[in-house]
């Protein structure tokens, strides 16, 4: 009986808690939601000003002439990816660092004979990686409180819908089993009482 209030007690303070991590969560989820969409806003308009510079190179250029650049430039230039994990907020996400090492300071191509939009194209796409990986790690963190705001919840609907209730139906079955051996002993003692004073009466 003892046991079971203590566990009861103990799993309103758990209930407490987590009810008070949830609302953290809560608070966590709008702030990251703001962020995600302005980060994805920005990501989005460095994606279509890329688009319209390469559509400009293309058509100054032609397609044949800027693959032949693109090919160039793999050689050159070297993509570092690096992914880690870090603690955030309590919970352990993916840090992507990452760097363009450019072996060659010069272009992979002359001045002659290309676009100018070429040199403005690859100045947007590496704004446009750099947002990608900003983004990736964003929408990592707000995917991963997300599932730690449901197991939270999840867990609060156990204890307030089965385990808590569970436990005060017991508590309270005890209960009336001790109440009722308790009047059962009442009576036990009144008959046995009223028998001692007959006997007595008849000595």
């Amino acid at each position: 009986m003892i046991n079971l209030q203590k566990r009861l007690l103990f799993a309103g303070k758990g209930q407490n808690f987590l009810e008070f991590r949830r609302e953290q969560l809560i608070f966590q989820i709008k702030k990251l939601w703001k962020d995600y969409n302005t980060h994805r806003k920005e990501l989005l308009k460095l994606f279509k000003e890329s688009l319209n510079f390469l559509t400009q190179t293309y058509e100054e250029m032609g397609k044949n002439g800027v693959n032949l650049i693109s090919k160039l430039s793999r050689i050159q230039y070297k993509p570092r990816i690096n992914i880690q994990t870090v603690k955030k907020m309590g919970i352990v996400v993916s840090q992507v660092d990452y760097e363009l090492f450019q072996e060659e300071k010069l272009p992979a191509y002359t001045f002659e004979n290309t676009s100018h939009y070429l040199d403005d194209l690859l100045i947007k796409l590496k704004e446009f990686f750099n947002k990608i990986k900003e983004f990736s790690e964003i929408e990592d963190l707000i995917l991963k409180v997300t599932i730690n705001f449901k197991k939270i919840n999840r867990r609060i609907n156990g204890l307030k819908n089965v385990i808590i209730p569970k436990l005060e139906s017991t508590i309270k079955q005890i209960k009336e089993i001790l109440e009722e051996i308790e009047r059962e002993n009442y009576v036990r003692l009144k008959k046995t009482k009223d028998l001692i004073i007959k006997q007595e009466k008849i000595i």
